[in-house]
């Protein structure tokens, strides 16, 4: 049995929202800036599956309907490679070809037609919130505690996944045979960034690990951050797009609006009052 797999069964981290394949592969599009009426499917595929596989090591709950797509993308991807004379399914029927792409496109449409309008309709929620009728008593700001839906902030998983995923590639190699000791546990980690967090303002994401870490001591690190989330110590936030993700302690962030927080430097705008 691998480390991997054994510092898997040891700690297993549950999130509350898991985001869905179609959420996925939207989020590989963006990132790509990619025509979505015109995706391409190699590149999509292996991305696709590279980040089935990081979920694989996290030990993350994989839903089956993600296998599901990850079968579909392949399928796809074999027609495609089609010499353009085999694609016909019927060699009696002269047809036109389809493109085996059409079905998934129209799925990934009519999902981000649902997910804009689910967007507008919580931003009008927003604007509602703060209308107020006239006459009345004034209105009482009470200040109210982050949920678990504000824990991530703008942040998505896949926006989470993608940094592992980047840390992890640059973590040196195990040699061939060599059974590293384990030396790290997730409720160390979780003290070590509770540390950082209470002693900074805010804590870069690529700063909780070493160029020189262990692989196995970035996963652990990762689990432990996951923790930290679920349990709402922490709160993880992006500015922008596929900005740095910055991590803050949960009390922190009820006294630091993430409004105010430069988006390139991380670091507190002049908010004149």
């Amino acid at each position: 049995m691998s480390i991997e797999n054994i510092l898997a069964e040891e700690y297993k981290v549950n999130l509350e929202v898991f985001e869905g394949p179609l959420d996925l592969l939207l989020y590989l599009i963006r990132r790509e800036e990619v025509d979505i009426y015109n995706i391409p499917i190699n590149l999509i595929t292996s991305q696709y599956l590279e980040y089935l596989h990081v979920m694989q090591i996290l030990d993350l709950d994989i839903a089956g309907e993600f296998l599901v797509m990850a079968s579909t993308l392949m399928m796809i991807k074999s027609r495609m490679l089609l010499p353009v004379d085999s694609r016909s399914t019927d060699d009696d029927v002269d047809e036109d070809w389809v493109d085996p792409r059409l079905d998934l496109v129209r799925q990934l449409i009519e999902y981000k037609k649902f997910k804009d309008v689910a967007l507008d309709l919580q931003i009008r929620e927003s604007l509602q919130l703060e209308a107020f009728t006239f006459g009345g008593d004034g209105p009482i700001f009470e200040k109210e505690p982050l949920d678990g839906a504000q824990a991530m902030g703008d942040i998505g998983l896949f926006d989470l996944l993608t940094a592992f995923q980047d840390v992890l590639s640059r973590a040196p190699e195990t040699p061939l045979g060599h059974i590293e000791p384990i030396r790290w546990s997730v409720p160390d980690k979780m003290e070590y960034i509770q540390e950082l967090t209470a002693a900074q303002q805010h804590v870069r994401f690529s700063h909780l690990f070493n160029p020189e870490s262990h692989r196995n001591e970035i996963i652990v690190t990762f689990l432990a951050l996951l923790e930290l989330l679920r349990l709402h110590q922490i709160v993880m936030y992006q500015n922008a797009a596929f900005h740095e993700i910055l991590i803050m302690s949960f009390d922190e962030a009820q006294h630091a609006p993430l409004e105010e927080l430069n988006p390139i430097t991380g670091e507190h705008n002049d908010v004149e009052i």
